[in-house]
């Protein structure tokens, strides 16, 4: 978890950033937060590696996705191990236990950002809702 602090140029510890498809989305569309840059910038944005399939799953030129993949690749990716993935499925059922049902790459965006005590930048409802529930912080929009 050390790995997820970085301190930012004041000297202040700062936490990962986490950032969602929506907000990527909505950051390529120049729509985006200045959060991703200063995040990127500072080397504290970590990837779900389910967005990074999300991401390259939208239709784009071979050039757009050959610089999509050569940005995330250089991020460093979160949720590959199986550990990871059984507190997805613990996440899940106790969001389901508490009347919430959040699909799997949902579960496990937000997951990613409580493994690593960030927050998550999204544009999408639902981690509001898994917010109310869970450990999971919400970055400002």
């Amino acid at each position: 978890m050390a790995d997820s602090i970085s301190t930012s140029t004041s000297g202040c510890p700062v936490s990962a950033l986490v950032v969602d498809t929506s907000s990527w989305i909505a950051y390529f569309a120049g729509d985006g937060s200045p959060l991703v840059d200063e995040a990127l910038e500072e080397g504290r944005l970590h990837m779900p590696v389910v967005v990074a399939g999300e991401l390259l799953s939208g239709r784009m030129t071979e050039a757009e996705r050959r610089e999509l993949e050569d940005l995330l690749s250089d991020l460093p990716a979160h949720g590959g191990e199986p550990e990871h993935w059984f507190r997805v499925g613990r996440l899940r059922a106790s969001l389901r236990a508490r009347g919430l049902s959040v699909s799997t790459p949902d579960a496990h965006v937000a997951q990613c950002a409580i493994d690593l005590g960030g927050t998550l930048l999204t544009e999408d409802g639902i981690f509001a809702r898994i917010a109310r529930l869970a450990p999971l912080r919400l970055a400002p929009r």
